[in-house]
């Protein structure tokens, strides 16, 4: 226990934090080089001029680094979306979706690399996802109509968040043709089409 009552958190060892950012800027110089895919652990290893035992000791794969060099920009992003519907509370909460889907693609173009480079299952397991899928959810609930044939908000929530993965939208831009915007159109239709 720290004196002043509060359990004792557990603080990374000076070596280990500064290993840490070895990796985190070794990674991102290569990333920014080669590409995500292109990039191995052993590669990274090497450019932080560490032992690849150290890096994987830390990370499990690459995906796991990723989620570590983006999980600060998901938490802002979250803040964004929060201060969004904030100041956009009197909106109808289609457009108040329509919004914050808006807000993570202008995110999921400029960090696009990186996401691509997370596991979609980490990314699913992460605060940030669990955040997200809670205010689309409410958005769903706020759209209710009384038709018995609407889908669970929760479900249709989910479904939304696995249309808007990175394997989906790289395939929707890259082998569809669909610009950012035209893809998010069609979520909009697909998702909450106007009635």
């Amino acid at each position: 226990m720290k004196r002043n009552g509060e359990p004792k958190g557990r603080t990374e060892r000076r070596d280990a934090a500064e290993n840490r950012q070895r990796i985190l800027d070794a990674a991102i110089k290569l990333f920014e080089q080669h590409g995500v895919e292109q990039v191995s652990m052993n590669h990274i290893a090497m450019e932080a001029q560490i032992g690849s035992g150290t890096l994987y000791r830390r990370y499990k794969n690459k995906g796991d680094l990723c989620l570590d060099l983006i999980k600060d920009n998901l938490a802002v992003l979250i803040e964004d979306i929060e201060v969004y519907l904030k100041e956009h509370q009197p909106a109808p909460p289609r457009e108040r979706l329509k919004g914050i889907l808006t807000l993570f693609m202008i995110f999921r173009e400029k960090k696009l690399q990186l996401l691509a480079g997370v596991k979609e299952g980490a990314l699913a397991r992460s605060h940030f996802q669990f955040n997200l899928q809670e205010i689309i959810t409410q958005l769903f609930d706020e759209m209710k109509t009384d038709e018995q044939t609407e889908p669970n908000t929760v479900f249709r929530a989910d479904m939304l968040l696995l249309a808007l993965r990175s394997d989906s939208y790289v395939f929707q831009r890259d082998v569809r043709g669909y610009s950012s915007e035209s893809f998010l159109e069609q979520i909009y239709l697909t998702f909450f089409p106007e009635k």
